[in-house]
């Protein structure tokens, strides 16, 4: 825990501090992502290593109709030598909860990302090891001669292994309340593999998948009418799903540090198939398709 003063507020943030209360203590599980990434600060919030993109999207969900199913957002703050976003710690309501994250969308690559790669095309080591590690066969005859590939090529192959190309959405990993924690879902693809590793986290619980459907769809309603969700490419964002023993369920947007603005006059509808150009995303493809298979899991009525 951090309780030491934040040694500087910066002049971005959005709500003032001195109104939030103390609540208990609560920690922060991160199942994926980079280590040290976060850290848990007083009065329910949570720290985030602080990205420019993302402190904008945060600033402008703020004043959409999004802000609901977001994080609140409380500015910048500096601990050490590093600048932190701070946001609402999403598990402080919640008793021994249950955690999965969901990454959505049809890719989780910017299409800027595929231009800068190709204007600048280094074959890569590391991404290789990767891509081996994970199928042996999948590297050419001439990518493995060279032991690398380019960005561009390990970028689109990464996306076909997982549910990411087919459904629109690939669960990155979750922590039960027990503590067990599975992340290994690189290569769950199938819908069927995506119903069985869903039903594990919910341990068949009817009304725990009810919350979560109740909750999706929700936000799909919003997001469908959303002027910050209509004029960005959402890329690389996840949505954190939230359980415990009670039956309190939780649904929040997380992770814009990817999430981009588009040109003046363009929007997106983000069910479109992607095709280089469009800057499509396939978010509310994948929604549809999360929420179709965990009504799947619902018994028949």
């Amino acid at each position: 825990m951090l309780n030491s003063a934040w040694k500087k507020q910066k002049s971005c943030r959005t709500s003032p501090l001195l109104p939030m209360t103390p609540k208990k203590p609560q920690q922060w599980l991160q199942v994926v992502g980079h280590a040290g990434s976060f850290h848990v600060g007083d009065y329910g919030t949570l720290l985030k290593r602080f990205c420019e993109g993302e402190q904008q999207c945060y600033l402008r969900l703020m004043e959409d109709t999004l802000r609901p199913f977001v994080p609140l957002y409380h500015g910048v703050v500096q601990h050490g030598e590093q600048d932190y976003n701070m946001m609402d710690n999403l598990l402080t309501h919640f008793n021994t909860p249950a955690i999965m994250d969901c990454k959505m969308g049809s890719r989780t690559y910017l299409e800027e990302e595929l231009v800068t790669a190709r204007e600048r095309p280094q074959p890569r080591n590391d991404m290789y090891e990767k891509m081996v590690a994970v199928d042996p066969e999948a590297p050419t005859v001439q990518e493995r001669a060279q032991q690398a590939v380019l960005k561009t090529r390990y970028m689109q192959w990464r996306e076909t292994l997982s549910s990411t190309a087919s459904l629109g959405f690939r669960i990155e990993g979750f922590r039960k309340a027990n503590g067990e924690c599975q992340t290994n879902f690189k290569r769950t693809k199938s819908r069927e593999q995506v119903v069985e590793a869903l039903d594990n986290f919910v341990e068949s619980n009817t009304h725990i998948v009810w919350g979560y459907v109740r909750r999706l769809k929700q936000l799909r309603q919003v997001l469908e009418s959303s002027h910050f969700f209509k004029t960005h490419e959402v890329v690389g964002s996840s949505l954190l799903f939230v359980h415990d023993w009670t039956g309190k369920t939780g649904v929040w947007m997380i992770d814009f540090g990817k999430t981009v603005s588009l040109p003046p006059h363009h929007t997106l509808d983000h069910r479109t198939p992607w095709a280089e150009g469009n800057r499509e995303d396939g978010y509310l493809w994948g929604l549809d398709n999360l929420i179709d298979v965990l009504t799947n899991i619902l018994p028949v009525t």
